[in-house]
């Protein structure tokens, strides 16, 4: 399997591109503020051709390219119905201004063909298999993406803003939700493996296991207590 990942724009945001193996297709996860060039290269070094976009919310640091990356390559967006909104209206899912000179660069709105995720959904993309969790608490919409382990490689987890390295994603957004965040973390992160490879929205590579051990939030959830102040990253 092949993976190429590359943070993007203002906010660092890691945009993915998952393929079997170079030279096929393959899925794009969260094309991100300036993130169309980042794509049009890792698509042109690995020889790949996407078929989909995913999106693991909709905060403008994960979506801002979409539109034109499904444009270029004439292919859906999957989002949780509850941020889709948000494609068109960034600084409402925000409840402030993101500044003009920031919006100048931005290409609002939808792509020709956006798709809605549900809870427990698999996704058939580009012979990869991506089962869908909802996962509250950052947005409303929230999702994670997990790929199934492999002869080769262990399972993948794709954890948008819900789990970071040493950290979670903030709540203090609108639709965000510390009740729900802690929810989605012991029932999406807490049941698996320790050698899941957890890709983020922001910051580096980890395991459930590391998390497990040393995350104070998934450790304070686990132990069946609240959680310590909210932590501020990403949007």
């Amino acid at each position: 399997m092949l993976i190429a990942g590359f943070p993007a724009g203002a906010w660092g945001t890691n945009c993915y591109l998952v393929a079997p193996a170079a030279g096929e297709e393959c899925v794009i996860i969260d094309p991100g503020h300036q993130a169309a060039e980042g794509v049009e290269d890792a698509l042109k070094k690995h020889r790949l051709k996407p078929v989909a976009v995913v999106l693991t919310h909709g905060h403008i640091d994960h979506v801002a390219s979409v539109v034109p990356v499904c444009g270029a390559h004439d292919v859906p967006a999957w989002i949780h119905p509850s941020d889709r909104y948000m494609m068109s209206d960034p600084e409402k899912a925000l409840g402030r201004s993101i500044g003009m000179p920031l919006m100048g660069e931005l290409t609002v709105g939808e792509p020709d063909d956006v798709r809605e995720l549900a809870d427990g959904v698999k996704l058939e993309l580009a012979g990869l298999e991506f089962s869908v969790a909802h996962a509250p608490g950052h947005t409303k919409g929230s999702v994670t993406f997990r790929m199934p382990e492999s002869a080769d490689v262990p399972s993948v987890f794709f954890s948008g803003d819900l789990l970071f390295a040493g950290s979670i994603g903030r709540t203090d957004l609108p639709g965000g939700s510390m009740t729900d965040m802690l929810e989605s973390l012991g029932r999406v992160c807490l049941p698996l493996d320790d050698s899941t490879v957890v890709l983020s929205g922001h910051g580096p590579q980890t395991t459930i296991g590391r998390e497990r051990a040393t995350n104070p939030y998934l450790r304070d959830v686990a132990a069946g207590q609240g959680a310590s102040p909210a932590p501020r990253r990403g949007m």
